[in-house]
């Protein structure tokens, strides 16, 4: 999946904006304020992916901590949410050895999940407009 159409997924969700509080280099995607997805473009510098990110967009994506685990095994490209709580947050390497419906459902997933964690109020008014 390329990062156009990825970028096109995340701003698909309900009530979702776009956000740089990292600086223009890093897109932040949240819902209601609440960060859901990171996407921006690895440099190499990344110390602890070998430079598997270099020259790929990478996406971090909120996760079940038992299924962040579980997805690293099965996906070489789905490494520990790089400046991101390891065990709750994973890291996509947009390489294309993901099959999209995966990197869709994963984003659903960590949408989702922050979602989950609104006011009764808020989460009604998002999941409405799913």
């Amino acid at each position: 999946m390329e990062q156009s159409e990825v970028e096109r997924y995340l701003l698909a969700k309900p009530v979702t904006a776009l956000d740089y509080p990292f600086g223009e280099d890093v897109k932040v995607f949240k819902v209601k304020g609440k960060m859901f997805a990171t996407l921006s473009l690895g440099t190499g510098k990344e110390k602890d992916t070998d430079g598997k990110m270099a020259g790929h967009y990478c996406m971090n994506l909120k996760c079940d901590p038992e299924e962040a685990v579980m997805l690293r095994d099965i996906f070489p490209s789905v490494i520990p949410g790089y400046h991101m709580n390891k065990a709750q947050w994973n890291t996509v390497i947009l390489d294309g050895s993901i099959p999209q419906g995966e990197i869709e459902r994963m984003v659903d997933n960590s949408f989702n999940l922050v979602v989950s964690k609104m006011t009764k109020k808020d989460q009604q008014s998002i999941l409405l407009q799913l």
